[in-house]
């Protein structure tokens, strides 16, 4: 297909452009095709469309959005496993009026949309920090045991309120294991058994390893389920708090200093710096209140799953869908 002259997107196959796209970037402008210019070669701003596949028709409706202004398209493949999105690099910034629009959109058409001005680099040594209870696995462990220990829905209403930030996280963490004193530790093995891995998980780390990245866990959550998902995933180091077990049994103690928000948050300098990883190349990713400090500490913090306060905190958010998702955000 030769752009001569400038096409309509809509004139377009999905395929074609992905053909066309997997080459070389191209020029749009209200649903207009053309070779880019050297004109519009400075970008300010990335918005990086996914979460599904995109059709023509998503497109063009996004495009038409950000008329008149010209955009560079370029594709998204970052993996195998996920289907292609779509980046709009803009040589300007946009009113807070239109990104609310296009955020209305993206989440209406049931896709993500991430806006950035910058982007940490696959090519380069770099960090993630991931927190563990719904974020690198499915479940809140602590909800778990306390369901086999016969305080669950005492505990899990705690819990809900501690991540929407309604209480302080190291108090809302001694109340509820409190109420496990007496527990028989197997109780912890039975749930570690049953743990459900966030879908993408596997596939992230493995690729981020791959290029020379640091995968560390920093949870609010408990060693005996970190130190497991360290083992399975060969992760660098994991941080949380460790239950206090006497003569089998669970006494209802933390023992140690508290993984607290404060605490995550500087697990990302400590291990920046232990590895010598450039300030502009960590993550970290998170879908609790408990995680905006570590978000605010990355170059790139993503909400994901996350508790709407939290999605509006976090420089970028995933509302959906699998956690290797975090690669379109990667350059």
């Amino acid at each position: 297909m030769s752009f001569s002259e400038p096409k309509q997107l809509s004139a377009v196959s999905i395929n074609e452009l992905e053909q066309l796209l997997s080459h070389k970037m191209l020029q749009i402008r209200a649903g207009q095709l053309s070779m880019p210019s050297e004109a519009n070669s400075q970008v300010a701003l990335r918005l990086r469309l996914f979460g599904r596949p995109l059709s023509i028709t998503d497109l063009s409706t996004f495009a038409q959005l950000l008329a008149p202004r010209t955009a560079l398209l370029s594709l998204l493949q970052p993996h195998t496993d996920l289907s292609a999105g779509y980046q709009f690099s803009l040589a300007e910034s946009l009113e807070p009026e239109l990104m609310h629009q296009l955020a209305d959109w993206t989440k209406s058409a049931g896709l993500e949309l991430v806006c950035q001005s910058s982007a940490p680099s696959l090519a380069k040594p770099g960090l993630l920090v991931m927190d563990m209870d719904s974020t690198a696995i499915q479940i809140e462990c602590i909800d778990e045991i306390a369901k086999l220990a016969g305080t669950g829905e005492q505990v899990a209403a705690v819990t809900a309120r501690a991540m929407n930030g309604e209480l302080d996280f190291a108090q809302s963490l001694r109340e509820r294991v409190a109420t496990l004193a007496g527990a028989p530790v197997t109780i912890l093995q039975q749930v570690l058994d049953g743990v459900p891995f966030m879908p993408g998980l596997e596939a992230l780390v493995a690729r981020l390893q791959q290029q020379q990245w640091q995968v560390v866990i920093a949870s609010g959550g408990f060693t005996f389920f970190t130190e497991a998902l360290k083992e399975r995933l060969q992760l660098t180091a994991t941080f949380a708090n460790e239950l206090e077990i006497v003569d089998g049994k669970l006494t209802g103690q933390v023992l140690g200093t508290t993984v607290d928000a404060a605490y995550k948050a500087r697990v990302v300098e400590q291990i920046r710096q232990q590895y010598g990883i450039e300030p502009t190349q960590t993550v970290a990713i998170g879908d609790g209140a408990n995680d905006l400090p570590m978000l605010a500490e990355a170059a790139l913090g993503v909400a994901f799953h996350a508790k709407p306060k939290v999605q509006a905190q976090a420089k970028a958010a995933i509302r959906q869908g699998s956690l290797l998702q975090l690669l379109y955000l990667l350059d």
